[in-house]
């Protein structure tokens, strides 16, 4: 059994597989790490590898706690990848973004493969039909964008996502709602249509603590999976280890 970690800018997501099969998912606090690694080993004592990655800053306590239960392997972007990253600063690209971008490949090969994580910030990967990696873009997310309305306006409130009633706010909550949701909603749809436009038989992931919210509004022909980051982590292990 592997026990999958991601380490994101606000919780601790982790997996537990057998193969390629997802038997659990738990999300925690970086304050709860310690009762929660025990609980996760307690119930499945066949854990034998741990594989991690993180956007957030560091967790030392919960490395500490993995290297005591088993092999722990830190995904770097020195790990061996099944894409040409043709990135120009490959040095600044972000380890989620390239373990995302290899779970499309191994997931959906000789496929043209668009992969969305909608989090913290909004994150865009392109994988041509050929395996190359060509980039993306990264934009705010839903709580960003609610954030930066109230702290850097005197007034605005402090919300959190809220489907709108209608696309018209007729109060400044609902007109909040509205620019912020609708908005992400056109920009998601907007860069959609720009890489069907160029690219044919696109493949969509769409991924993040929002897929859920974003995916039951959208238009577009998407595969949507919250767990796709800790999938992308497993395969892409099992990738490694057959590819030494």
């Amino acid at each position: 059994m592997l026990l999958a970690v991601d380490i994101g800018n606000t919780k601790i997501k982790a997996a537990v597989f057998e193969d390629d099969v997802l038997l659990e998912r738990f999300v925690f606090d970086k304050n709860d790490t310690a009762v929660t690694i025990e609980n996760i080993f307690k119930s499945y004592t066949e854990i034998t590898v741990s594989v991690i990655s993180s956007v957030g800053k560091d967790a030392p306590e919960l490395l500490l706690e993995l290297e005591k239960r088993g092999r722990l392997v830190i995904i770097d972007r020195d790990l061996k990848y099944p894409f040409t990253n043709k990135y120009a600063t490959p040095a600044t690209l972000g380890v989620d973004r390239m373990v995302l971008s290899a779970g499309t490949v191994l997931l959906y090969p000789g496929k043209n493969r668009l992969v969305i994580d909608a989090g913290t910030c909004v994150t865009y990967d392109f994988i041509d039909s050929n395996d190359n990696y060509l980039g993306g873009a990264i934009s705010p997310g839903l709580q960003l964008r609610y954030n930066a309305m109230h702290n850097f306006t005197a007034k605005l409130p402090l919300l959190y996502p809220e489907m709108p009633k209608e696309y018209i706010g007729d109060t400044t909550a609902g007109s909040m709602h509205s620019g912020v949701v609708n908005g992400m909603l056109h920009e998601l749809e907007g860069f959609v249509r720009q890489y069907n436009e160029q690219y044919q038989e696109l493949t969509i992931i769409l991924t993040g603590g929002d897929a859920d919210f974003l995916a039951k509004r959208l238009k577009n022909t998407i595969f949507a999976n919250s767990n796709f980051l800790l999938e992308s982590l497993n395969l892409l292990y099992l990738y490694t280890i057959t590819n030494d």
